[in-house]
């Protein structure tokens, strides 16, 4: 089948339904190197920061965080940047600075719903149009003949097997992505979590006795 005949056999509708597939590639080109470039960045981060925090070894673990720009080491550094005001003002600062940082990661997703939902929508609009010429056709005629008739439901089924075709992808990549987002969140709750413990251990340590006086 000749692509620059099937397209132009579809109408109108093809043109919207063009700039949706074309809309959808990139963000999911765009959406996978970012998650991916993310998730590296972010086992290897862990890999580092979860022994130092185990070790007591704050400070270590902010600098680690500092040369990181990762969700994950946004969210420790705004935590261990308050571990000396206690454990209350840590959670604080964890919970608000991961609302922000998983606003980050899922940018991009409300467009590929979108996509994914205006698309077969669009593709079912090309359909009643099809047939509103299909029927068109028979009312100037005042007969049924195949030959007039053909030419709107073919528009019908070009544009609904379009939007279908470009739909199916973009919510299957759409999902993958909300997947992938998902086990970003539980490594860093799982970071967060252990940084909590951590300080708790740190705060309820005896402090050193002070020296006998002379």
């Amino acid at each position: 089948m000749d692509p620059l005949k099937f397209f132009q056999d579809g109408g109108v509708f093809m043109w919207p339904l063009l700039a949706l597939a074309l809309i959808g590639l990139l963000l999911i080109a765009w959406k996978l190197s970012s998650l991916m470039s993310t998730s590296n960045k972010t086992r290897s981060l862990l890999e580092d920061v979860d022994g130092l925090i185990s070790n007591h070894r704050l400070e270590e673990a902010k600098a680690r965080c500092r040369e990181s720009d990762t969700p994950v080491a946004n969210i420790l550094l705004a935590g261990l940047d308050k571990h000396d005001q206690g454990t209350e003002r840590v959670m604080t600062a964890i919970e608000n600075e991961g609302m922000i940082q998983m606003s980050r990661l899922e940018s991009g997703l409300v467009w590929l719903a979108t996509i994914a939902n205006v698309a077969p929508l669009l593709g079912f609009l090309g359909t009643v149009a099809g047939m509103i010429i299909a029927f068109g056709a028979i009312e100037l005629a005042g007969e049924v003949d195949a030959t007039l008739v053909a030419g709107g439901i073919k528009v019908a089924l070009i544009t609904t097997a379009t939007g279908l075709a470009i739909a199916i992808p973009v919510n299957i990549a759409h999902n993958y992505f909300v997947s992938k987002i998902d086990g970003l969140v539980i490594d860093m709750e799982e970071t967060s979590q252990n940084l909590i413990e951590t300080l708790h251990e740190i705060d309820r340590a005896p402090s050193p006795a002070a020296p006998p006086r002379a």
